[in-house]
C-alpha cells in the first residue's frame, strides 16, 4: 500500500470498512481515470450527480470565469449576487405556477430540513408523513422521515410526530389528516431500488393533501434535472408539489441544494423570527454558475430525451436468466438479481473490467445503472456487454 492509500485509511474519515478506493486523477464525459492508467466507464455518475458528464466544457468554463470575479462574500440572502439570481430565474422558468421562488442551500439533505421547517411554519402543524423504504438524507430531520430503521437506530431519538405510509398503496392515504403539516415522498424511490409509483396513486396523494390542507413535498434530489427522462419526475404524473426539493445534479458537479415553493410561502422565513432558515454557504457563486451552465446544457443538448432513449436501450438489453427484474425510468435503473452475493460479484467483476457500477444500500439484491445523461448508444452497448459477461461468469 503506497503512502497516499495509507494516508487515506489513517487520516480521512471512512464511511464503510470496504471503500472501493479508486485513486482518481481525472474524469471527463462518461469516464473516470485512475493513477494506475485504468479508464472506467462510469455507470454511477457520482450517484446521479454528474448528469451533464464529468467536466462538461461549458460547466468548467463557467466555474473558471466566476473564480476570477469573486467567491464567498456574505451569508445567504444579504447581497444581490448575479449567479444566484440568474440561476433561480432560469430554474423557475421550467416550473409550473406555484413553484416560482428558490432558496439555495448546501445539499439535498439541508433542502429537506428546510422544507420540513417551512411546512410546519406555513401550516401551523407538526405532523409529518413519509414512506416506508424512503431515503431523504443523513441529518437528523432527514433521517426522521427516512423509512429505513437500519440507517436510523443509532441516532434516536429523532423528530417526534412522524408517521409512515406504504409507497404506492392507496389504502394508506387516509392516514394523511388535518394534523399533517407535510407529506414528503420521492416521486420515484431511489435507494429502495428504483420503485416507480402508479400515476393514479400520485394523483390521489395530491388530492388527499389538498383536501386536508397538508403540503405535498417532492424530494427530487436524485430524480430531478433530467434523470428520469423528463426535466423533473413529477412531470410523469402531471402532479405539482407544494414544495420541490433539489440537489445532486443541480450543481453540475458542485455541491448545492434548493427548495422551491411559492414566493408567499418562502417569505415566511423572513420574519417572526427573521432568518427562519439561514445558511452561510448556501447559494455560493461557484455552484450557482456551474448549476446554471449545467441546466443550459441539459436543455440545449436535450439530455432528458437522451436519458429516455438510452434508458430504454438499457432496459431492452438487460435480458438474462440471472436477472429477476429491471425497474427504471430514464437513466435511473435498478437491475434486481434477487441475490445480494450475486450483486457483489457482478459489481466487482464490472470494476475489474473497467466499468464502474454500484449497489443499493437499502436494496442489496439489486445494482444501479445511473450514468451521465450524455451517454451514447455505443457506450450503453459496451456496458451491456460487460454486464452480460459478468452474469455469465458468476457462480451458480
Amino acid at each position: 500500500m503506497d503512502a497516499l492509500h495509507t494516508a487515506f485509511r489513517q487520516h480521512l474519515a471512512q464511511t464503510s470498512p470496504y471503500p472501493l478506493a479508486l485513486d482518481v486523477i481525472g474524469a471527463e464525459g462518461c469516464h473516470i481515470h485512475t493513477r494506475d492508467g485504468t479508464r472506467y466507464l462510469d455507470l454511477v455518475a457520482g450517484l446521479a450527480v454528474n448528469n451533464t458528464g464529468h467536466r462538461h466544457p461549458r460547466v468548467v468554463q463557467a466555474i473558471k470565469d466566476q473564480v476570477d470575479r469573486y467567491l464567498h462574500v456574505i451569508p445567504y440572502g444579504e447581497f444581490i449576487q448575479e449567479p444566484q439570481v440568474r440561476f433561480a430565474e432560469r430554474l423557475v422558468q421550467l416550473l409550473p405556477p406555484g413553484l416560482d421562488s428558490v432558496y439555495f442551500v448546501n445539499s439535498g439533505t439541508e433542502a429537506n430540513e428546510a422544507a420540513l421547517k417551512l411546512a410546519k411554519r406555513v401550516t401551523g402543524r407538526t405532523g409529518l408523513i413519509a414512506c416506508h423504504r424512503s431515503y431523504h438524507g443523513s441529518t437528523h430531520g432527514s433521517l426522521s422521515i427516512t423509512g429505513n430503521e437500519a440507517k436510523k437506530f443509532r441516532n434516536r431519538p429523532l423528530l417526534p410526530d412522524v408517521r409512515f405510509i406504504t409507497f404506492n398503496d392507496p389504502n394508506d392515504l387516509n392516514r394523511i389528516d388535518e394534523r399533517t403539516a407535510a407529506v414528503v415522498i420521492e416521486p420515484i424511490q431511489g435507494d429502495a431500488g428504483t420503485r416507480i409509483p402508479d400515476h393514479s396513486w400520485v394523483v390521489a396523494l395530491r388530492k388527499r393533501c389538498t383536501a386536508v390542507g397538508a403540503l405535498l413535498v417532492f424530494d427530487e434530489v436524485q430524480t430531478g434535472m433530467g434523470r428520469t427522462g423528463r426535466h423533473f419526475a413529477f412531470e410523469h404524473a402531471g402532479v405539482v408539489p407544494d414544495i420541490l426539493v433539489l440537489g445532486k445534479a443541480l450543481g453540475g458537479g458542485l455541491p448545492i441544494g434548493a427548495l422551491v415553493a411559492s414566493r408567499d410561502r418562502l417569505h415566511q422565513f423572513t420574519h417572526d423570527p427573521v432568518l427562519g432558515h439561514i445558511t452561510t454557504f448556501g447559494g455560493h457563486p461557484l455552484p450557482c454558475v456551474a448549476g446554471l451552465a449545467a441546466l443550459e446544457v441539459m436543455l440545449d443538448e436535450e439530455l432528458a430525451a437522451n436519458a429516455a432513449r438510452m434508458g430504454q436501450r438499457f432496459v431492452q438489453g438487460l435480458a438474462h436468466p440471472r436477472i429477476k427484474e429491471v425497474r427504471g425510468q430514464g437513466l435511473m435503473i435498478a437491475v434486481d438479481l434477487g441475490d445480494a452475493d450475486l450483486v457483489q460479484f457482478v459489481v466487482k467483476d464490472l470494476l475489474a473490467n473497467g466499468v464502474l457500477g454500484f449497489w443499493f444500500l437499502s436494496c442489496p439484491t439489486a445494482f444501479r445503472i445511473a450514468p451521465p445523461l450524455t451517454i451514447s448508444a455505443t457506450l450503453v452497448d459496451q456496458a451491456l456487454q460487460a454486464i452480460h459477461r459478468a452474469l455469465d461468469h458468476a457462480p451458480a
